[in-house]
């Protein structure tokens, strides 16, 4: 089940840009703009690829919470398109879900 969801992140950085990537990891960094999750150390994530950054994330964040700091992310550097695709593969509510939205 969990690795489903990372190989899902994964796919999700890889449509991002360079340009983009660098902006999603500059994100991660401001604790101001993931609103309740904390932002990781730039030495960390500065110089990650992809698949380090989502395993990074899901250590740092575990799974949900992984998933929705890349949703807040994405909607930062106006890739809504991403979140949609990322909100619709892994939306299926399997028992628990931290935030509903009404």
């Amino acid at each position: 089940m969990g690795q489903i969801e990372q190989k899902e992140l994964l796919n999700t950085l890889e449509d991002l840009g360079d340009e983009e990537f660098t902006k999603f990891k500059w994100f991660l960094q401001q604790p101001d703009s993931l609103r309740g999750f904390p932002g990781m150390k730039k030495g960390r994530v500065q110089t990650t690829t992809r698949w380090d950054t989502v395993t990074l994330m899901v250590q740092t964040y575990r799974l949900p919470g992984a998933l929705e700091v890349t949703r807040k992310v994405l909607e930062k550097i106006n890739r809504n398109d991403l979140v949609q695709s990322l909100t619709a593969s892994s939306s299926g509510p399997k028992g628990q879900s931290q935030e509903v939205e009404t």
